[in-house]
């Protein structure tokens, strides 16, 4: 499929690794686009997707397949143990690893995925930060529901509260740790890099609301056609724990919920499918605050922005 290779990936205003990144909501087809864009101009992929990390969650996740992939080489795909939480940290190190590999092999790196912060993370443009655990603060944190830690972060750091996952303890108490520590601002007055490290082409799906409403149905029905619950069973089975399914999200923690009989079927997949719709409206909260995203709605106007971006 690589019959050539780009040497213009490689330098960008004489310094910085040229790298394209792909955008937008869950169930919009980046992943279709990033492997059609792969082959058009001998690219790899990074995966920037927070549980696609994981080993073993796969129909949950919509994880693309070997057939999928085409014989496009992707990166950051089951990565972690699911019974460990992997972090920003953790992905910035691997991908701006494989990020070099694919530089240094004359490839264009393609990073696509929905996780706005591990993405702003990756490129420069926010700096992680620097803070450590606060164990004491952690121990307070734990006694509260995720409903009032959610109105906690709120308080702390409205910008943060509108992009997280209202449900998830984990990285709720993480936030109020950041925004407590940085005195009431967070995350989302974390310092940026006057420079980021790369020269990025910036690609965002644009896809009309009642589409991707439809789109994420749809994907959701097939995934429980595909196995999902049968999945969940088995990473149960194995030692993943319901309390870890919850901290995963979406829909880990409803299927840890149907499987421990809390929630009906229905109540499963009205809930669920309401849940993951609201968590594409909080990734477009995110990726609407970068000016430089070009929204595209086909395929034809990526590879021309591609190809213009290469050319430069």
């Amino acid at each position: 499929m690589k019959s050539s290779k780009t040497a213009s990936a490689t330098t960008s205003n004489a310094t910085r690794p040229k790298i394209i990144v792909i955008v937008g909501p869950t169930s919009s087809g980046k992943t279709a686009l990033s492997i059609e864009l792969a082959k058009k101009f001998c690219s790899e992929i990074i995966s920037a997707d927070s549980r696609q990390v994981y080993r073993g969650l796969d129909i949950g996740t919509g994880k693309v397949t070997k057939r999928e992939m085409q014989g496009v080489l992707h990166h950051l795909l089951d990565v972690a143990s699911p019974k460990k939480v992997f972090t920003a940290s953790d992905f910035v190190m691997l991908a701006r690893r494989a990020i070099d590999g694919i530089i240094a092999r004359g490839y264009v790196p393609i990073v696509v995925g929905g996780t706005g912060f591990y993405i702003d993370a990756l490129v420069g443009t926010t700096i992680l930060a620097d803070v450590p655990p606060n164990e004491a603060l952690r121990a307070k944190l734990q006694k509260k529901s995720a409903e009032q830690l959610f109105a906690q972060l709120q308080k702390l750091d409205p910008e943060r509260a509108a992009t997280i996952d209202a449900h998830n303890p984990h990285r709720l108490i993480r936030a109020i740790e950041i925004a407590t520590a940085l005195g009431n601002s967070g995350a989302s007055e974390l310092p940026k890099r006057s420079k980021p490290l790369y020269d990025v082409l910036w690609l965002g799906i644009d896809i009309p609301h009642e589409t991707l409403a439809r789109k994420i149905r749809a994907r959701l029905l097939a995934r429980i056609k595909q196995g999902m619950l049968a999945e969940a069973k088995r990473l149960h089975a194995r030692g993943l724990s319901y309390k870890r399914m919850e901290e995963l999200g979406l829909e880990y923690r409803y299927m840890a919920r149907l499987l421990q009989n809390k929630i009906t079927r229905t109540v499963f997949i009205e809930h669920l499918d309401g849940e993951i719709r609201k968590y594409a409206k909080r990734q477009m909260t995110w990726f609407k605050r970068n000016k430089e995203i070009n929204w595209i709605k086909s395929e034809t106007k990526a590879a021309t922005l591609v190809r213009r971006f290469l050319r430069s």
